[in-house]
């Protein structure tokens, strides 16, 4: 692999996407986007002490949002439409290698990913100026957020050399990429759901003057409850929930979480804990845990679900990159070579 020939396709691949006015509105359309989701963000967050911190989250995950959104259309066809356009035989009789033209392809996938996030920084900085934000928080959300921009374009490029059709890889793509998005949500509402069990219920007996007796449990009930504690693992996948698991949780009052980072984690954190014993403890104003406390005594699964993320990733990239190497041995019928 030749670091050069990298860098020239993957500029001349950036070149013609420059020259779409297509391009300028898509960036124009995020700015517009951006500036009313920040300026509802101060709204939602005025109250707290940590203004920034919240802003800042909402605005990496609108970033996150717009990657996976758009991204399988820009890098969907990267290669097949070079195909279709009888220009990517032409590359491939260069002193180019298929390395070459693949990772070229991947760097400019992810530098179009990138420019969103360029276009947020400015929004970004003004979510510092209220505040509360954590510089490592700030540090870590965004190398994570920077990893799916390159994980979600490696998708798109390895679809694209792995389908003949670029409608199809575009479509391919979206799938897989929903598949992570939204498929995981699925399966875990719907997992949860089909799973249940018995649960039972403890409260304190009450004397006549109203006052819990706090030496015997009474008031046992049984009832059906899902069992989302069997199936939370299907989240770890979730690119937001692997954003929001991997930045550090900063807290505020009582033990709650300032940002929306802090929020997903405790939704997904809590669906760890059996719901089958439930025990409402009058005596006891601490047996209710805080969502620190929750947070504290619970399993991180980014690292898991970044896993999965790279091997589905990088097992495309593989075969595609073995389906674009020339001479080939076999191609899809109908496929275009020159």
């Amino acid at each position: 692999m030749n670091t050069a020939h990298i860098g020239t396709i993957a500029r001349l691949e950036l070149t013609q996407r420059l020259r779409s006015v297509g391009w300028y509105v898509l960036l124009g359309v995020f700015t517009l986007v951006l500036l009313g989701v920040t300026a509802l963000a101060f709204a939602v967050y005025s109250f707290g002490d940590a203004v920034g911190a919240g802003v800042y989250s909402i605005v990496v995950n609108m970033v996150l949002l717009l990657v996976v959104l758009v991204s399988p259309t820009l890098s969907g066809n990267a290669i097949n439409g070079d195909r279709d356009a009888a220009t990517l035989a032409a590359i491939q009789v260069t002193a180019a290698s298929t390395g070459d033209i693949m990772l070229g392809k991947l760097l400019a996938a992810v530098a179009t990913g990138g420019a969103f996030l360029l276009v947020a920084l400015p929004f970004l900085a003004l979510s510092l100026l209220g505040g509360g934000a954590d510089p490592f928080v700030l540090l870590i959300s965004l190398l994570v957020l920077a990893v799916e921009i390159v994980i979600v374009a490696a998708i798109g490029v390895a679809l694209s050399g792995l389908i003949a059709r670029p409608l199809f890889s575009v479509a391919t793509t979206y799938l897989v990429v929903a598949a992570l998005v939204i498929g995981t949500l699925i399966v875990f509402l719907l997992g949860g759901m089909a799973v249940r069990s018995e649960a039972t219920s403890y409260t304190r007996p009450y004397d006549q003057d109203g006052q819990a007796i706090c030496d015997e449990w009474t008031g046992t009930s049984t009832y059906e409850v899902p069992r989302f504690d069997l199936v939370w693992w299907v989240l770890a996948a979730n690119p937001f929930v692997v954003l929001a698991d991997a930045t550090p949780t900063e807290y505020g009052m009582g033990g709650y979480p300032v940002d929306l980072f802090g929020q997903v984690k405790y939704g997904v954190r809590s669906a760890q804990l059996s719901p089958l014993e439930q025990r409402w403890d009058e005596c006891d104003p601490d047996a209710l845990r805080t969502p620190q406390e929750v947070i504290d005594s619970t399993v991180p699964s980014w690292f898991v679900g970044l896993g999965v993320q790279l091997v589905v990733a990088g097992s495309l990239f593989a075969g595609a990159w073995a389906r674009t190497r020339t001479p080939a041995r076999r191609l899809p019928p109908g496929t275009r070579i020159a």
